[in-house]
């Protein structure tokens, strides 16, 4: 089965004044689709660094990074662009919503750049914010919601386009211990009711626990990969 992520050995160095920053040194794995992965280190590790790579909002100085068989190095901006509106997902820690609309109108967001009809948009954003437990609030502004129903609005906005995969950054680290594990527990239900594919990036070991695969990110390099003792591959 071709993996839907592929990263190949890849690199990536930022300049800090005079000092250059070897933030990944040589990464390589991959990620089945309907697969839960997680990737964990602590801060410093290079974790955020490889997400942006991933979701093709920066690209590696070496290497290659695949996402359901497209090179990124290898897209245009225009087309680098279309692949992150159509086939990738994203879940920020700080949630990332635009204050001014309602939660409907958030997840609504991505259907609507892509230019599809607007009826269409309207139920498909309902129906994806009733699979996150949202629909009695889909009226209300992020300023009228808790911090674990606006991840959960964020969550249904990353799964608004049906992409091939969603890429999470620390998604539980501006939320408390049980909202927190609530909304790994939704992450969880999705990507086994849905196979939908996640890739979680966290410094925090109890989000290690739902994965199929826990990659350790360490100095720029992967320390271990461990696979989950109750792994189900299709």
């Amino acid at each position: 089965m071709t993996p839907i992520l592929d990263a190949r050995e890849v690199k990536k160095s930022y300049r800090m004044g005079r000092v250059l920053v070897q933030a990944l040194r040589g990464v390589s794995f991959d990620a089945e689709e309907g697969e839960l992965l997680t990737i964990f280190g602590p801060s410093g590790s290079g974790k955020s660094t490889l997400l942006n790579l991933m979701g093709g909002l920066d690209r590696p100085d070496e290497g290659e990074i695949l996402i359901d068989g497209s090179n990124i190095l290898k897209l245009s901006d225009d087309k680098l662009a279309e692949l992150r509106l159509t086939k990738i997902g994203f879940v920020f820690q700080f949630f990332n919503l635009l204050p001014r609309l309602t939660a409907l109108k958030n997840v609504e967001l991505p259907l609507t750049i892509a230019g599809m009809p607007e009826n269409e948009v309207l139920n498909r954003a309902k129906e994806t914010l009733r699979l996150v437990g949202l629909e009695a609030r889909m009226n209300h502004k992020p300023s009228e919601l808790s911090g674990g129903e606006q991840q959960r609005v964020a969550i249904a906005r990353a799964l608004i386009n049906s992409p091939k995969i969603v890429l999470a950054d620390e998604p539980t680290g501006n939320l408390d211990t049980k909202t927190g594990w609530e909304i790994v527990q939704l992450m969880k239900k999705l990507n086994e009711e849905k196979s939908q594919t996640f890739v979680i990036v966290t410094h925090d070991q109890h989000i290690t626990e739902t994965a199929n695969r826990i990659i350790h990110l360490k100095d720029g390099l992967i320390e271990g990969i461990k696979e989950a003792p109750t792994r189900n591959r299709q």
